[in-house]
């Protein structure tokens, strides 16, 4: 299992950055060439939430982004320290932080539109969303 691991500030311009790498290391992994755009829109969605998540709670904490590649699969994970909100309707939701959630809805839809295999975690001390793909081996591993 091979492992690149990405940190960056979170600031909006570091966004394309982690998208480029995240397309490049998706392709060497073996993600068909059809899916790259869907990667790099679903990682540019993902890291866009988190610098968010970031900034609006004054997290100067870099954003986190492990590019995974496994033997038949190849996964990306972008965390975020910033604390959740407890789901609405749960005990002690508040109606502070509505515009936010329904932000970060948005965004975990747009994901889930483009992704078929995604995982999101979250909690006090942070969230991760896990993002999967199928890979096909290289050409002469085949021969």
């Amino acid at each position: 299992m091979a492992t690149v691991e990405l940190r960056f500030s979170a600031l909006p311009e570091h966004v394309r950055t982690a998208r480029l790498v995240a397309a490049a290391v998706a392709r060497r992994a073996g993600v068909d060439e059809a899916v790259l755009d869907e990667v790099r829109l679903a990682v540019g969605e993902a890291c866009s939430r988190a610098v968010g998540l970031h900034q609006s709670s004054g997290i100067s904490a870099p954003v986190k982004v492990a590019l995974i590649e496994e033997e038949k699969q190849f996964s990306i994970e972008v965390g975020d320290e910033a604390p959740h909100a407890v789901p609405a309707g749960a005990p002690g939701a508040g109606q502070d932080g509505d515009a936010e959630t329904e932000e970060d809805e948005m965004g975990l839809a747009v994901i889930s539109g483009l992704v078929d295999d995604v995982e999101v975690t979250t909690g006090q001390d942070g969230g991760r969303i896990r993002m999967t793909w199928p890979t096909t081996p290289p050409a002469a591993a085949l021969l």
